[in-house]
């Protein structure tokens, strides 16, 4: 789904990817873990094209090459950023059909919106109110349902638990595993690195803009130097 190949990315003179090579497979979790700073959003960011880089991406075989931000997620690369960044102004409703809209996505909207009131019934009962208003899970909730009204091929998450209760990061994992379960592709940005490997198919662990580890997520998971450096500061969901 995913090729990328020696990615670099600056930012005013700093280099925050060196020469990253990753492969997403289709219908697959993949997980990027690592310490803050280290460029896991730098990484989501190229991919999206919010931000310029070097090296190549490819999607589902084709280069992307320079192609701007907008084209990329209509063609189904969707990113769910970190904190949320809901349109607080707007309704509950209102944001959604903005998702819809903003991938060019074309014809009726029911199926779509069965889909996120039934993997997020909070939104169907709060369809009206201001997203400004919801509790930060809420808003999670609709940052990522704002994002499948888009129909993503690849549905890109940065951080989707920081700042949540644990009882709501269980509902959000919950929904990624059944979105997964229907075929579709993740690339989950996660510093709770147990939680990230408990629940993807394969990961890699970024430090200082370079892939250190890579390999299946329960191997890394049992891996005794990674459990060492990222077990103990990631939070735990049991």
């Amino acid at each position: 789904m995913l090729d990328i190949r020696n990615l670099d990315v600056h930012y005013r003179g700093i280099q925050a990817l060196r020469g990253v090579d990753l492969t997403v497979k289709k219908g697959e979790i993949f997980a990027l873990i690592g310490p803050n700073g280290a460029g896991k959003s730098s990484l989501v960011n190229a991919l999206s094209g919010i931000v310029p880089s070097g090296g190549e991406i490819l999607f589902e075989g084709e280069p992307l090459g320079r192609r701007p931000a907008h084209l990329r997620s209509r063609a189904g690369i969707i990113q769910v950023p970190e904190g949320r960044r809901v349109i607080a102004p707007l309704s509950v409703a209102e944001n959604l059909e903005l998702g819809r809209q903003a991938a060019g996505v074309r014809g009726s909207d029911a199926a779509d919106l069965d889909r996120v009131h039934a993997l997020f019934p909070v939104l169907k009962d709060r369809r009206e109110q201001l997203s400004g208003s919801l509790s930060g899970g809420q808003q999670q909730m609709l940052a990522i349902g704002r994002a499948l009204m888009g129909r993503p091929k690849v549905l890109m998450l940065d951080e989707p638990s920081l700042g949540l209760a644990p009882v709501i990061i269980k509902d959000v994992f919950r929904a990624l595993v059944q979105l997964n379960r229907e075929g579709m592709t993740i690339l989950l940005v996660e510093q709770n690195a147990r939680l990230a490997l408990q629940t993807a198919h394969r990961a890699a662990v970024l430090e200082q803009g370079r892939i250190v580890h890579q390999g299946l997520a329960s191997d890394l998971a049992n891996d005794p130097v990674i459990a060492d450096h990222y077990f103990g500061r990631a939070g735990m969901v049991a």
